[in-house]
C-alpha cells in the first residue's frame, strides 16, 4: 500500500524488495499505535520546505494551557539521534509540554519526513540537515527555542546553534554524537577506535556499507534480527506495550530508503566518531548561549565530553549532568530523571 500524502524517496518513488516487510503504511500504522499513549493535545502533520522536501512534525500542548491561555513562553524542540523518529520520544511528550509548547520531528533523511539525495562530502550532508531545520523553524513561525538533541541530533543541533545563534534560547544536549577526536595510536600515530582488534575489524567491514544495511538485506528475517540486536528497547517500554511495538517501530523507520543513513556515513570517521569533530567549533557558540550536557552514567558516550566543551567556552555558562542509571538512550533509561533535568532548563528560560 502507498500513502500519496507520504514523502517520496530519493529516487522519486517508493521502492524496497518485495521480500523486505515493510511500507510507509506499516510504519505509520506502528508510530499511531505509539502516539495514541499521549495524553494531551497531539498535531501531527508534514511541514514543507522550500525544495518540496518534507518534515514529519509533531507539536504536543498541555490541554490545561489550552484552556486557559498563559503568556507566550520559549518551545522546546527536540531532535531525535541516528536511525531515531518522534515515537522514541513518548515517554517525554507528556510530561515536558506542562509549561510550553512542544516540538518533535523525523530530521530529513529518517522516519517519515522525506529521504532526498546527501552528498557525500562531510561538510555538505552536516549543511543540508542544519538548513532543513532552520527552513522547518521558519515555516513555523518559530521566533526562538530551547533546542535539544540526542546524539546525532546534539551534533546537528550544536552546528545549527553556532549558524543561527539568535533562533536558540539554551542548547541542551544529550550523550551527543560527533564532539571528540578519534583517539591516535601511539606508535604509527594513526588513528585507532579503542575497541578490540576483532571489533575493529567488525567495524571496517560495516563501514563498507551503510550502517544499518544488515537489516535491509536479512529481508523477512529484518524485524527478529532488530529484536536480537536491541531487546533493550523493548523492555524500556514494557509497561506501555506488552509486545515488540518499538523494535518494530525502529525497523520500519530503517528498513526503507536509506537516505539519513548515507548523509550519516558522509559526517561520520566511523560509527562512534565526526569526520568533523564539534570540539574544533564549539568555543564558535556566542558566549551568551547557556549549554547543558546531559550523559548517561551507563553510556559508551564519554560524559568528560562536558569538561571539554566548558573548557572551549571558559566565560559561558556551560554545565554537565550525568543521569545515573541511564545508557545512551537517556530520555527513555531513565524518563522521570531526565524530564526532571530537563523541566528545570525550560523553567529557568522562562
Amino acid at each position: 500500500m502507498q500513502d500519496e500524502n507520504e514523502p517520496k524517496s530519493v529516487s522519486g518513488r517508493r521502492w524496497w524488495p518485495s521480500w523486505r516487510p515493510t511500507s510507509i503504511s506499516i510504519l505509520r500504522n506502528t508510530e499511531a499505535k505509539i502516539l495514541d499513549c499521549v495524553q494531551n493535545d497531539l498535531w501531527a502533520r508534514f511541514v514543507s520546505l522550500p525544495n518540496q522536501d518534507r518534515i514529519w512534525t509533531l507539536t504536543v500542548t498541555n490541554k490545561n494551557l489550552l484552556k486557559a491561555p498563559k503568556p507566550a513562553q520559549t518551545p522546546l524542540v527536540m531532535v531525535h539521534g541516528f536511525g531515531g523518529g518522534v515515537g522514541l520520544w513518548i515517554r517525554n511528550l507528556d510530561p515536558l509540554c506542562h509549561s510550553r509548547p512542544l516540538f518533535v520531528f523525523d530530521l530529513l533523511g529518517f522516519g517519515r519526513s522525506s529521504r532526498p539525495h546527501f552528498p557525500m562530502d562531510p561538510a555538505l550532508a552536516e549543511e543540508q540537515s542544519v538548513s532543513s531545520i532552520e527552513h522547518w523553524r521558519h515555516a513555523l513561525a518559530i521566533d526562538r527555542m530551547i533546542l535539544l538533541g540526542h546524539s546525532l541530533g546534539g551534533y546537528l543541533a550544536t552546528s545549527y546553534a553556532i549558524q543561527y545563534p539568535e533562533r536558540v534560547s539554551h542548547l541542551i544536549l544529550v550523550d551527543p554524537w560527533g564532539f571528540q577526536h578519534m583517539p591516535l595510536d601511539a606508535t604509527s600515530g594513526s588513528a585507532k577506535s579503542g575497541f578490540p582488534r576483532y571489533i575493529e575489524a567488525i567495524m571496517w567491514f560495516f563501514g563498507l556499507f551503510n550502517p544499518l544495511a544488515v537489516i535491509r538485506a536479512a529481508g523477512p528475517l529484518g524485524p527478529k534480527l532488530v529484536n536480537r540486536l536491541r531487546p533493550d528497547f523493548n523492555r524500556k517500554f514494557e509497561d506501555l506495550f506488552d509486545d515488540d511495538t518499538m523494535t518494530q517501530y525502529l525497523y520500519h523507520c530503517n528498513a526503507q530508503t536509506p537516505s539519513g543513513e548515507v548523509g550519516f556515513k558522509a559526517m561520520s570517521e566511523s560509527i562512534g566518531w565526526a569526520k568533523r569533530p564539534m570540539l574544533d567549533r564549539v568555543h564558535l557558540l556566542p558566549p551568551s548561549l547557556p549549554v547543558t550536557l546531559v550523559y548517561g552514567g551507563r553510556s559508551w558516550m564519554d560524559s568528560a565530553t562536558g569538561a571539554r566543551v566548558a573548557e572551549q567556552r571558559p566565560n559561558s555558562y556551560t554545565r554537565t549532568v550525568v543521569i545515573e542509571g541511564a545508557a545512551h538512550q537517556v530520555n527513555a533509561d531513565q524518563p522521570e530523571e531526565f524530564n526532571k533535568v530537563v523541566q528545570s532548563i525550560c523553567d529557568s528560560v522562562d
